[in-house]
């Protein structure tokens, strides 16, 4: 069964990139271009993982992975150009599962996605 994945990013090529990657693996992908979206996306279907920018407009990623965090115990990866040590502590205790700075090699983020659903069965 394909699992469905739900990015939230505002970089468009980011966006494209990482929906034609995750086709090619077999997941389904749904987009979201800023956090209120994202939100509306979350609350309409069940998504197998969600993939979270920080820097997001309408609704930062911190709001949104706050509030995702409230209603559901969905796994969240963040992608994220902020790589400051407490900037990643934060988003790992609000309820992050995991936090990739960008640029990233898909072939981890790939991997780490892997990782969680072996842990979530």
């Amino acid at each position: 069964m394909k699992k469905d994945i739900l990015i939230i990013e505002d970089d468009p090529k980011i966006r494209r990139y990482l929906e034609l990657e995750l086709i090619h693996e077999g997941y389904n992908v749904k987009l979201a271009e800023n956090g209120k979206v994202g939100l509306e996306l979350f609350r309409e279907k069940s998504y197998s993982l969600i993939l979270l920018d920080l820097m997001l407009p309408l609704m930062d990623g911190e709001e949104v992975c706050k509030t995702i965090r409230k209603e559901s115990n969905i796994p969240i990866i963040v992608l994220t150009a902020k790589d400051e040590i407490f900037s990643k502590i934060a988003l790992l205790d609000l309820g992050a599962d995991d936090y990739i700075t960008k640029p990233f090699i898909i072939g981890e983020l790939l991997a780490r996605m892997r990782v969680i659903f072996r842990n979530k069965q």
